[in-house]
């Protein structure tokens, strides 16, 4: 089995982010996982990318953290894949099967059109989406937003949250519930909190579109937190 992060920040693009991209790269590659997702906070979210700087730039710079992040991987070994975590209504949805490209020619989907618009797009172009942490409370979200009709799954296990509060198993019942496939990832911020969840898979991933397959195949195991907070 292979093991994978599929939910992770860099502080070059997530301002609730300490970690530099390639100590991230290298903490993941002691622990073991054979790939990661960068999913940096997208301009709707806690961004540390200067939302005053001209599009295209704005897009290069958010995308730093993921490049930076594959050239270290690619010395260490390491998979690096690209993903944006887009907010909309304190819902937050894992982006994944675009690239900085596809970015710079969708201003006006990503930041001025209606969300659905958005997701139904990004699957009929190959890519898909994640529910993540669709149960998190915290004071800034004022009501629980779901998206069952436009997500291709939920994160059913988030490492980074208080097991406590039962986040997880609120997910699972949502993935139930619509028959919506369930992954997991660890959400990580920070190299003292690396939270060990994500994925496991049979076969390897070697580009968003093998995740999304083994997905859809019922492949995908998602893993428990197993590091201490």
């Amino acid at each position: 089995m292979y093991k994978y992060e599929t939910h992770l920040h860099t502080k070059e693009g997530s301002a609730c982010s300490s970690a530099a991209a390639v100590d991230m790269v290298r903490a993941h590659k002691e622990l073991g996982y054979d790939g990661i997702f960068v999913t940096n906070h997208f301009f709707n979210g806690n961004t540390s990318v200067d939302r005053s700087l001209p599009w295209e730039q704005r897009v290069d710079a958010y995308c730093l953290g993921y490049e930076l992040a594959k050239e270290e991987g690619e010395k260490l070994g390491l998979k690096v894949f690209f993903g944006i975590e887009f907010c909309k209504y304190c819902a937050d949805l894992l982006i994944y099967g675009i690239d900085k490209e596809w970015m710079k020619a969708n201003e006006q989907l990503l930041m001025f059109e209606d969300e659905r618009k958005l997701f139904a797009t990004v699957r009929s172009q190959g890519g898909f989406i994640v529910h993540a942490h669709p149960f998190r409370s915290d004071p800034y979200i004022h009501h629980i937003t779901l998206y069952p009709y436009d997500v291709d799954a939920v994160e059913v296990i988030n490492g980074s949250h208080d097991p406590s509060k039962l986040y997880n198993e609120r997910a699972t019942l949502y993935a139930d519930m619509y028959g919506l496939r369930k992954t997991g990832g660890s959400d990580s911020h920070h190299l003292d909190r690396l939270f060990g969840s994500g994925i496991k898979v049979p076969e390897p991933i070697n580009c968003p579109e093998d995740y999304l397959r083994q997905l859809r195949d019922g492949q995908v195991i998602p893993l428990e937190r197993t590091l201490p907070v």
